[in-house]
């Protein structure tokens, strides 16, 4: 039995942030080549400190969904997940034991030989009669002057691909480092080029700054050749190689050379074994409220709709049947808002889910990310808190600012968004006696400070919070 963790960076503002990495777990689950697929973020739920807590067996392979090596994946997703391990990532990566799951954590996926066959497929989309003669390849990356992984990948796969033959010629050009995209024709001479962004999705880049920057008008673009007289070339725009059906291949490829990969798998981890068939039994004796829903067993299936919605005839609420469903259902509010945290009290009302008892947990899982796993073991009184400073101290790079961050700096950002939250703050020592699992209905414990809270103190300690606060009057 294997668990497939995908982690994204995620969004506390844009619920597309997460749509690749969405698709490519829900593209996974269809092939079933893993026994089960859970998705992880940064700056969403489940957060990284939660995510290993959520899956059901003790093989894990985490993949990292970048499309380049640098400081999210070799600093802050180790730091995270507690795998003890910081800088560069072994090709064939790291393996720890954690929480009595084995865990093995590789390259992103951005980085496998194999990308520079999606390059190459996305070229051939963009320009099916690419001629090997007459056409040059752009691949684009977004470059960083501050980690010089984030442009290697893209010069080795320029490299490979220009050894390959299949273009008259390989350029490789960055957004925000030398060599700018800008000045692409001051470089490339053939008459029809294929621009292929080395980007992870669809998104502003790809969109608006790239077309923007070099005045692209669609997918195929008609440029006057400067210091010359009617001669043009022809740009094809291709889609980011980070959203090719292919990239579910590379995961998969990715997953089988993980360091000490095993054909066995691993077994049922107990404790969240333990802790789902708890939620079962409860099922059994009547309907269970956790958070703002309402969950009941009927005929072998299972039916979630937030709880003052009881009452309410079935045929007044869009019904929905699948766990995905329910995970699109529940990431806005009824304000068409982006909820980051999916334990903040503002569930949108008018729906309710019919799921199989197979179905049921992964879409609670979506619902109410780690819930579960960490009320059952706080109810057993084995959950494990991290207080504030210890958060703080954990922080790098442009969190590093909430160390000095003072007591009631962090009580004024907690008190707006704590407040709204369901959850009860066992970090910050406020108490919690009992959980759903004993019938109290917001009895959900919060172990550690959300990346949401870490991100407004920040601003609070910057001074930009009351900034954007004026700024929304």
């Amino acid at each position: 039995m294997r668990s497939l963790v995908l982690i994204g960076h995620g969004s506390h503002l844009n619920p597309e942030s997460a749509a690749a990495v969405y698709a490519y777990a829900d593209l996974l689950r269809s092939h079933g080549l893993f026994d089960e697929v859970v998705e992880g973020y940064w700056k969403e739920e489940p957060s990284l400190r939660q995510v290993l807590r959520t899956v059901r067996y003790t093989d894990v392979t985490v993949i990292p969904m970048f499309i380049s090596e640098g400081y999210f994946t070799e600093t802050v997703i180790p730091r995270e997940l507690g795998l003890g391990h910081q800088g560069p990532v072994p090709p064939s990566g790291v393996a720890r034991i954690i929480g009595g799951r084995t865990v093995r954590y590789t390259l992103p996926y951005g980085v496998h030989p194999r990308m520079s066959e999606v390059i190459v497929a996305r070229a051939h989309e963009a320009y099916p009669d690419l001629n090997a003669e007459d056409t040059a390849l752009i691949v684009l990356g977004h470059g960083t002057t501050r980690n010089e992984n984030s442009n290697k990948i893209v010069y080795q796969n320029a490299e490979r691909l220009r050894q390959s033959g299949k273009f008259a010629e390989v350029h490789a050009f960055f957004l925000d480092e030398e060599p700018k995209i800008t000045g692409w024709q001051q470089h490339v001479k053939a008459k029809n080029i294929v621009l292929v962004p080395f980007f992870a999705s669809e998104g502003w880049h790809t969109l608006e700054t790239i077309p923007e920057d070099i005045g692209l008008t669609g997918e195929v673009t008609v440029f006057e050749r400067p210091g010359t007289e009617g001669q043009t070339q022809t740009m094809y725009y291709s889609k980011p190689v980070g959203t090719h059906p292919a990239i579910a291949e590379v995961i998969v490829q990715l997953a089988e050379e993980a360091h000490g990969a095993s054909d066995r798998g691993g077994d049922l981890e107990r404790g969240h074994q333990d802790a789902w068939n708890a939620v079962r039994q409860r099922l059994s004796v009547g309907p269970l409220r956790i958070g703002e829903v309402l969950l009941r067993s009927m005929a072998g299936m299972v039916e979630i709709r937030h709880a003052l919605d009881e009452g309410k005839a079935n045929e007044g609420l869009k019904t929905v049947v699948t766990p995905e469903g329910v995970r699109d259902q529940v990431r806005l509010d009824e304000g068409g808002e982006y909820r980051p945290v999916h334990t903040l009290r503002n569930l949108a009302r008018g729906w309710r889910a019919v799921l199989s008892e197979q179905d049921f947990p992964r879409a609670l899982h979506f619902l109410y990310p780690a819930v579960v796993e960490e009320s059952y073991a706080q109810h057993h009184h084995a959950l494990r808190c991290t207080p504030w400073a210890a958060t703080a101290r954990r922080q790098t790079g442009i969190y590093a600012k909430v160390q000095k961050a003072t007591p009631q700096q962090v009580e004024t950002v907690a008190s707006e968004i704590c407040g709204g939250c369901l959850k009860t703050r066992l970090w910050a020592d406020e108490t919690l006696h009992q959980t759903f699992f004993d019938g109290v209905p917001g009895g959900i414990p919060c172990a550690e400070a959300c990346t949401l809270l870490v991100a407004e103190v920040r601003e609070e300690v910057s001074g930009k919070r009351g900034q954007k606060a004026e700024a929304s009057h």
